[in-house]
């Protein structure tokens, strides 16, 4: 897995919220259950990040950090945490 910037995964996770959600006008502070997001769309968008990042992402981010620019610096702190695999 290669590292991944913040910002570029802020610009990823803004897209897997417009596609999921249906909403074009979603950015980087959109809140996704204000934007109509269910555990349906969460799970959507998780198994995209772990499509992405080869890593277990758990749904339960998306609902405690509610916004792309929440998860996304979520995601890149916890994965700076986790052990390197061999």
């Amino acid at each position: 897995m290669n590292p991944v910037d913040t910002a570029e995964l802020t610009g990823l996770i803004t897209g897997y919220y417009r596609e999921t959600l249906g909403d074009d006008t979603l950015d980087a502070a959109s809140d996704f259950f204000e934007a109509g997001g269910d555990s349906l769309a969460a799970f959507q968008i998780v198994g995209r990040l772990h499509e992405l990042l080869d890593a277990e992402i758990a749904v339960a981010l998306v609902f405690t950090y509610p916004s792309p620019a929440e998860l996304a610096q979520v995601v890149v702190d916890d994965l700076a945490l986790a052990p390197a695999s061999a």
